[in-house]
């Protein structure tokens, strides 16, 4: 089974693992295609690491307007499927991006059985052409992939008919995500949020649930982006800036020692006009450590967490402020939520199992079966 992965997201070194558990699998030769750098808008330049890359070969492509979500391509992809002549051509792309269209166009000029990948978890019309590249991805993809469930009802309400899972890009390695062994107590209970410092991701309301709880609660963010002034003003507005620490944004493999670090990590994003959280990977990678995690009610976060946290209700500071006391009261809660966390993590969003799950996908999209 020769598959093709074209995927910008592999830029970042630990989403590499998936690709290392799918090339152990029966009869798998895999090629994985990503640019030298994807421009996140708001981030800035993320530029290709290369971490986990045994087994398969990953090939740097040329990537044209890239920072542009929608309407970036690679001018080379065409040239490079001929010469490839995939069975699997995966497409780790929306179904109406300028991208999708192209390497869908490529693979099946070669015969290649292809797929797509949903995030999107909002309902909107698109207008021309990205009207006509999501039709066309529809009347040619052999499979759809949503990272969440909103996503997946969103294209079957939009007329898309074919096969379709329901499945994160990428798991966690619990090699690296590992536990670390708790020490009783300190003195200290440090609450944690890592990533994106922008609006809809609630940021502030950690600072605003942050009076009223205990003294010795410290509040530490890790990750830059533009609110980040307005933290540091409110919490000297609110008298608690000696209670916070802000840390800048760390690399994909320096996250698991960051988040063993922390008693609690919370998520506590908002659902904007035009976003609602699409997962929340942060809150697997701190359930694999073992850390107990808190998250909004926002998007795909209560499918995500299950049993293996608490959540509240989204915006609600009153309510998370409660949340997190319960956390700070009860040190068994704090340990049963982790190992439950790790547990669900486990069974359900490693990198080896989300390989298998996405092994049985491309067998069935070339009628083979499963194993």
């Amino acid at each position: 089974m020769k598959i093709v992965m074209l995927s910008k997201a592999l830029v970042v070194g630990a989403y590499q693992k998936k690709l290392e558990e799918l090339a152990l699998l029966p009869d798998v030769d895999l090629l994985a295609l990503a640019p030298p750098s994807w421009r996140e808008p708001r981030v800035g330049e993320i530029r290709l690491e290369r971490r986990f890359t045994e087994g398969y070969r990953l090939e740097v492509t040329p990537m044209a307007l890239n920072g542009q979500h929608h309407v970036h391509f690679y001018p080379g992809l065409r040239d490079l499927v001929k010469r490839e002549r995939p069975d699997v051509l995966h497409i780790d792309e929306e179904s109406f991006n300028f991208a999708t269209f192209l390497a869908l166009s490529a693979g099946l000029a070669v015969g290649a059985k292809c797929c797509f990948f949903n995030w999107a978890n909002i309902d909107r019309l698109y207008p021309p052409p990205f009207l006509f590249f999501e039709q066309y991805a529809f009347r040619n993809a052999a499979h759809a992939i949503a990272g969440n469930r909103e996503a997946a009802e969103i294209l079957r309400r939009h007329g898309y008919r074919g096969p379709l899972s329901v499945l994160p890009q990428f798991g966690v390695d619990p090699d690296l995500f590992t536990p670390r062994a708790r020490p009783p107590r300190s003195d200290m209970f440090v609450i944690g949020y890592v990533g994106r410092l922008v609006p809809e991701k609630g940021v502030l309301d950690l600072i605003e649930a942050l009076v009223g709880l205990p003294e010795h609660v410290r509040l530490r963010l890790v990750g830059d982006g533009s609110v980040r002034p307005q933290v540091e003003q409110r919490a000297r507005e609110l008298g608690v800036a000696a209670r916070v620490e802000l840390r800048p944004a760390v690399g994909s493999i320096e996250v698991p020692a960051v988040l063993r670090d922390l008693d609690v990590l919370v998520l506590p994003s908002r659902t904007l006009s035009n976003w609602k959280e699409q997962f929340g990977r942060i809150l697997i990678e701190a359930m694999s450590c073992g850390v107990p995690v808190v998250g909004s009610s926002s998007g795909e976060i209560p499918n995500v967490v299950g049993d293996g946290g608490l959540i509240f209700p989204e915006g609600d500071i009153a309510a998370l402020r409660e949340t997190l006391l319960r956390l700070i009261d009860d040190a068994t809660l704090c340990e049963d939520l982790g190992e439950q966390g790790r547990a669900r993590v486990l069974k359900h969003y490693t990198q080896s199992a989300l390989a298998r799950r996405y092994y049985a996908i491309y067998r069935s999209m070339l009628g083979m079966p499963p194993l």
